[in-house]
């Protein structure tokens, strides 16, 4: 595995548990190179595969969230909060930019109070 695009986009397309599996174990392996524990590790590819998958449409998300159990670290899992709206991914994107960081649950529950 070489470049840290070309290592996910590898990820997005898997699309059996066992090839998410085998392919999980070795994503955690590299990362574990770069002087991370297990736990660290697991940490971070979990919550890369996630964001990751936001760059790809809704079927690909469903899927890599599903596959390898992440969900986006912004939108959450899209099985239980849906797909964000423009609007609400524009205000989560200016939160982000300057430091206030929420997530599209917290953003929801601010609507309704």
């Amino acid at each position: 595995m070489s470049k840290m695009g070309e290592v996910y986009e590898k990820a997005m397309e898997v699309t059996t548990e066992e090839e998410a599996r085998s392919y999980f174990r070795r994503l955690i392996e590299r990362t574990m190179q770069h002087g991370k524990t297990r736990g660290e590790a697991t940490s971070i590819v979990r919550e890369n595969l996630g964001y990751f998958a936001g760059y790809y449409g809704v079927k690909v998300r469903e899927r890599v969230e599903r596959l390898y159990n992440v969900e986006h670290p912004i939108f959450g899992a899209i099985a239980e909060m849906g797909v964000p709206t423009a609007e609400e991914s524009f205000e989560l994107g200016k939160r982000w930019a300057t430091n206030a960081k929420t997530t599209l649950a917290a953003l929801r529950a601010e609507k309704t109070t």
